[in-house]
């Protein structure tokens, strides 16, 4: 039986949630683009040892939606906000431990910028603005994503200087 595909992109519907997991590389890869730049608060992270389970709460740009062309704080002919932020929920299953690479988990009222999401080795590493990384020694890859609630407006669309510092979040 042929192996069904494991990511279910949604429509071109502007109000379609984004639903979607991850079993490989390849597809990570697309995860990783749809949460490029999410704005993470290190309180909305936790890793459940006894589950096996670590998962976040971001708010993810909606890179789908953005229109081509519009730049950091140009509202739309009608006055609307151009671009969408949702709260979108990320989960990885089979994590053996996590550590931390430049910032302080402890600290709960630091927010991230997620730059990129990696998978090599039965280790995944969500990679921050700043150097930060955390990684994931997991036994295989098995990651969903789950937009939760409505979108809201933003004025504001990322952007990335030489240095990979993020500018425009909100």
């Amino acid at each position: 039986m042929a192996r069904r595909p494991a990511l279910s992109i949604p429509g071109k519907g502007r109000d379609r949630p984004l639903r979607v997991r991850a079993e490989d590389g390849e597809d990570l890869a697309v995860v990783s683009a749809y949460l490029q730049d999410a704005i993470v608060p290190v309180s909305e992270m936790a890793y459940e040892a006894d589950e096996r389970r670590f998962a976040l709460v971001a708010g993810r740009f909606r890179w789908e939606i953005a229109p081509d062309g519009r730049t950091a704080g140009k509202r739309s002919e009608d006055g609307d906000a151009p671009f969408e932020r949702v709260h979108t929920g990320l989960r990885f299953e089979g994590v053996r431990s996590v550590r931390s690479k430049g910032l302080d988990r402890s600290d709960r009222s630091l927010f991230l910028n997620l730059l990129s999401i990696a998978y090599a080795d039965n280790a995944v590493d969500l990679i921050f603005a700043g150097d930060s990384t955390i990684r994931l020694d997991v036994d295989g890859l098995s990651c969903h994503v789950e937009d939760l609630g409505t979108p809201w407006p933003t004025v504001f669309r990322p952007s990335h200087d030489d240095d990979g510092n993020t500018h425009g979040a909100d």
